[in-house]
Formats: C-alpha cells, structure tokens, sequence
C-alpha cells in the first residue's frame, strides 16, 4: 500500500532530493523566523537578559543558542520594547524597526540550519527507501527507524557548529581565529567536549523524529486514500506534515523542555569561558524542574511550541515533497524524450 502512493525514491537523484531539502529549509526559516524573534523579544520583557544571558532562537528548523551583548552596536538582538501581545509586538517592531528586523540573527543561523537539513532529510530518504526493500513485512517500520537513524547523524554533526558558534558569539572572534576555537575547547576539556549538549539534542530529537515520520507516512497515505488519489498533493503533505509535527511535539514536551534548560546553563558557561564539567545531568534537571514547578513545569511552553512546530513541519515537508515532485516529473520527461529520440535513430 505504501508503495502505492510514495514513488521510488530512485526517480530522483540524491542532489536532486538536498536541492529540494534545501529549498524547503530557506522558505520555512523565511516563513517561520519572524514568530520566533516575537517571541524572543515578548519573553526578554518579562524576564530582562542581562549581558551574557543565553537564550533559544529558532528559524522553524532547529533550535540555536544565542549569547545576549548588551551595548554591542552590532549585536542582531534589540532591547525590548512594550508589548501588550503578539500582534502589538509584530506591528510595533515593524512600526519602530522595520520590515527586516522580523528576521534578525536570520543569516548566522542558516550557515548551520541549512546544511543540518540537507544531511537530515536527504538521509531519511536514502535510508527509508533502502529499508522498505529488504524489511519485507516490516516495511511500514521503516519510516520510523530511518528517521530516528537521520536524527541522530545530522545531531551529531552540527553539535560540534553550535557550540563554537556560541563561543565565537560570547567572545566575538571572528571566523578565522575558528582553529584556535577548536583547539583551546580540545585542549582544556577533550575532544568530546565539542558534543557538549548531544545527550540532551538526542534525547528530544530522536524520538520527535521517529514519531514524525512513522505518522507523517501513515497519514499520507490515509489522506490519498480518502481523496482517491495516488500521488500526494501539495495539500495532503501539507495538512500530514502539520498533524504529525504536531502529534510528535507534544509527546517529546518534557524532553525538550529539559534540553533547552540544559543548553542555555552550558551556552552561559561557554560564554563566561568556565568549564562544563560540573553541569548536571539530563536526570537531575528534570528532578529540579519537577521539584520546582511540579510535574506540569515539565509540558511548559506547550502553546508556544504547538504554534511554531506545526506550521514549521508542514512547510517544510510540503516544499520537500514538492520539490522531489517536480524533479521527479523532470527526469520522468526527460527520459521520455531520450526513449523517443532512440526509436526515431533506429527507425531512420
């Protein structure tokens, strides 16, 4: 049945499947970046960042640490203004600031959101497509080990980016004193030290990732099924991008919860140069925040995460598939006028 309504991956090439990834990527930072810097900016209010102060930035595709410079001319972030909510802040930062200021820290973010997006979906679909051949009856769990399998791989290449990208941010080195970044963190604490925060990434990243694209399959296919047709449309991968993104936000909650206390503890320990060896654990910062807030600390946020992942997930994998469509009918022409120019040889 599956096979019925997603088309070999081997109608497109690799390059064709990151093209596709990456024009996903840019249009849903674009898209989803402005929520989050209103966001930043409605928190910042409630709670001052003092300089130092680390803080969570998300371009609708991953998660990135900030370091606050107060006094900084070219610091991207902004002292807050006075917000009565969202839409006052949207409409009062383009009345103050302009147009552009909804994509502040855009550009710095995408050196590493873009290519972490490549690697991710272009290994989903390698991978999925390669065990849907040879898990025989299983071939619906697919989805789910080749997207937990992804996750993992385009976690653990970019942790090492975000972490000195947060020290070359506190210090304001440029990027090319980026080897003696590298060297002093390998130095003072050992090479793990550049995973620094992959538990966590993993431990919310991974099952989001599974969860997602075990039921974004599922879902697709459903919804071809109800409309009677074969090939998804623009729409149906849009509508089962947003229901499981959303599906799977809420289920992961607490683990992200926990990831971003523990990030933002190591980003301000990077920025004040100190060591992170005595950071606790993922464990123990779920007992705190229990003993803190009580359970119900540990689904904080959920609204906000609800809003910004939803849409996110739906853009995202509707411009993917798109994109694979498009290639896919290209290459489908393509090959058809090669058969049509080989008959018309031998016939001649």
């Amino acid at each position: 049945m599956s096979s019925q309504s997603s088309p070999e991956h081997s109608d497109i090439t690799p390059l064709q499947q990151m093209v596709a990834s990456c024009s996903g990527a840019i249009l849903t930072s674009l898209l989803v970046t402005p929520l989050d810097v209103v966001k930043i900016r409605i928190q910042a209010q409630k709670t001052p960042l003092y300089k130092g102060k680390c803080f969570v930035y998300c371009n609708g595709l991953m998660d990135h640490i900030c370091v606050c410079e107060n006094g900084n001319a070219k610091a991207w972030y902004k002292a807050p203004g006075h917000f009565s909510g969202t839409l006052d802040a949207f409409l009062k930062i383009i009345r103050g600031e302009g147009m552009t200021s909804l994509w502040s820290g855009l550009p710095p973010t995408l050196v590493m959101a873009v290519p972490a997006t490549v690697i991710y979906f272009t290994c989903y679909d390698q991978l999925c497509a390669i065990m849907r051949s040879r898990m025989g009856e299983r071939a619906d769990l697919a989805p789910l080990l080749a997207g937990a399998i992804a996750r993992v791989g385009s976690a653990t290449v970019i942790s090492p980016l975000e972490l000195i990208r947060t020290k070359l941010q506190s210090e304001r080195q440029s990027y090319k004193q980026l080897s003696a970044v590298i060297r002093s963190s390998v130095v003072n604490d050992g090479w793990l030290s550049l995973w620094r925060g992959w538990g966590p990434t993993i431990l919310r990243d991974v099952p989001f990732s599974a969860m997602y694209w075990y039921n974004y399959e599922k879902m697709k296919i459903w919804l071809c099924e109800y409309h009677g047709t074969r090939d998804p449309t623009f729409s149906i991968t849009f509508i089962a991008g947003a229901l499981s993104g959303s599906i799977a936000s809420i289920a992961t909650l607490p683990f992200d919860v926990v990831k971003t206390r523990r990030q933002v503890e190591l980003g301000e320990l990077q920025a004040m140069n100190l060591s992170a060896k005595a950071t606790c654990s993922t464990l123990e910062v779920m007992r705190r925040i229990v003993a803190e807030s009580g359970a119900a600390g540990l689904f904080a946020g959920f609204m906000p995460r609800l809003i910004k992942v939803a849409p996110a997930c739906a853009i995202m994998i509707s411009t993917y598939e798109y994109g694979k469509a498009f290639f896919r009918k290209r290459n489908q022409e393509q090959r058809g006028e090669r058969t049509l120019a080989t008959l018309h040889t031998s016939s001649s």
